[in-house]
């Protein structure tokens, strides 16, 4: 047992969302559909205690940048020492709400994958419906979100944002968990995607 994760949970649950880190088994399948060798930024939200930033960095090509953001501050602070000397890796204490500024402050160019760890089913809908619009207007039609979730309970939030969702599913992580691959940003998005969701999502 992970017992400064446990802890985190227990202080936070919303934002944290589990009570063990993702598998190595989840971390390899949610990264399997990047394509290493073209992409030059790739974003993360709610890496936790790192598993599937390790995945990425070890499997990233020189010139890809790579920016992870944590709102934990536990966590921020353990994965920012660890990846500080890290060329093109830049972690950052914010919430993924504010993606869109943060990939302004650090010059980047649209992401080709977004990468998610946060738990959609425990946030405030305001807050996942502003995510995700944010979200969609980043990737564009060629970029990639790549979501786990532990329920399908927010399927039709992704699908109301995305026009392709593609789901699969990691048995041997604990608890199981479903990857949820989305592309092709719906053009009815923008405020009354937002709208809807709040309206109709829980």
């Amino acid at each position: 047992m992970n017992f400064r994760f446990l802890a985190e949970y227990i202080k936070d649950i919303r934002s944290v969302g589990a009570v063990a880190p993702s598998s190595r088994f989840l971390a390899r399948k949610m990264v399997e559909s990047i394509d290493f060798e073209r992409a030059k930024v790739i974003i993360e939200y709610g890496p936790g205690t790192g598993v599937f930033t390790a995945e990425i960095v070890k499997r990233m090509k020189p010139g890809t940048r790579l920016l992870v953001i944590e709102t934990n501050q536990t966590f921020y602070q353990k994965l920012y020492q660890k990846y500080k000397s890290t060329s093109g890796v830049n972690i950052i204490n914010a919430s993924a709400e504010h993606v869109d500024l943060l990939k302004k402050e650090y010059s980047l160019d649209a992401p080709d994958y977004v990468v998610s760890g946060l738990p959609f089913a425990a946030l405030p809908v305001r807050i996942s419906a502003s995510i995700l619009q944010s979200t969609s207007k980043l990737l564009g039609d060629k970029g990639e979100f790549i979501a786990f979730q532990y329920t399908l309970l927010k399927k039709g939030f992704f699908e109301s944002y995305f026009d392709d969702v593609k789901i699969s599913r990691e048995f041997r992580n604990i608890p199981p968990a479903y990857i949820i691959r989305c592309r092709h940003p719906k053009l009815t998005g923008g405020a009354s995607t937002l709208k809807n969701s709040l309206t109709r999502v829980g």
